[in-house]
Order: structure tokens, then sequence, then C-alpha cells
């Protein structure tokens, strides 16, 4: 697997179809932006995310695009954030999400200023949960109903890892 930044011009239909339904896009991003993902909306919203220092990549396995991640790094803190990770539908299940959590990992800690990556996740998600275990992150804090889907309230994980 490799991972490079995101190329608005050739990943946006790749990324895009990883975002199949409305619940899965809530759990990606928590309506952080519109559902259907549309070209340049999402591009307006990356090019926000820019400004916080948060760079958009993609990961790909025998020249498929098959993950979407941002990362931000906060050298302030130390740690920097994993945000919008998401993995090919067609494609969970075959430790591909490890794969490229452990090279965003590896990707943060070129910066001799972070000791640890975060990110968020909804604890409904447990698959997400089980894939960023195996990735090497624990379990720090959870915010309970912070986010409503629907009629549900869900809880927010803030998992973490630190450099080895």
């Amino acid at each position: 697997m490799t991972v490079r930044p995101y190329d608005p011009e050739t990943d946006f239909e790749a990324v895009a179809g990883f975002i199949s339904d409305r619940r899965t896009h809530a759990l990606w991003c928590a309506g952080r932006t519109a559902y259907p993902l549309e070209r340049e909306t999402f591009h307006g919203f990356l090019r926000s995310e820019e400004s916080f220092g948060t760079r958009a990549y993609t990961a790909a396995e025998d020249g498929r695009t098959v993950g979407f991640f941002c990362l931000a790094p906060n050298r302030e803190t130390g740690e920097a954030m994993l945000k919008f990770v998401v993995i090919d539908g067609s494609l969970r299940g075959r430790g591909l999400g490890t794969k490229m959590l452990s090279l965003a990992c590896d990707l943060a800690f070129e910066d001799a200023e972070i000791n640890a990556v975060q990110l968020m996740v909804f604890s409904v998600n447990e698959a997400a949960r089980r894939c960023y275990r195996k990735a090497g992150f624990t379990e720090r804090s959870v915010t309970e109903n912070a986010f409503a889907y629907e009629s549900k309230k869900w809880d927010r994980c803030n998992m973490v890892r630190y450099r080895d």
C-alpha cells in the first residue's frame, strides 16, 4: 500500500463512492459536509480544512484508490489529528484500514514534534473502533450524546496512538 496527497482531479470519484449512504456519511464526517458528496462542495470543504493545517491523502493498493484520510498536525500540543478516515466498503475486512492507519501514523511521526496521533470515532461504529485498535490506538475519552443522527444520539470516542 502507498499513501499520497489527495489529487482532486483523479481521486474524487473513488472517495465519493466510498460514502455510499447517509449513515456512512454521518459516521464519516458527522455532517461537516453535504451528502451526497459533490465535487466543488467537497473540494471547498477540503480547502477550508487546509487553513487549519489539514492535508488530505489517499491510499492505493495495486494502483487502485482504496482509502482516504486527512491529517492535521498540531506542534503546540505535539499531537496530530487524523480525520475523515474511510476505506472502500467493498474492501473492508481485509486489513487495508489497519495498513492505511499505520502509514498515516508513520506520516505524522515524520514530524519530530508530533508524539501522538488522535482521532474521533462514534461508539456505534464498532468495526472502525476494532480497526483503530488493531492499528495501535487506545480509547482516551468518551463524550456521551455528542451527535444526533435521525432519532438517535451517538457517543464520540477519542482514541490515541503514541509514538513508539
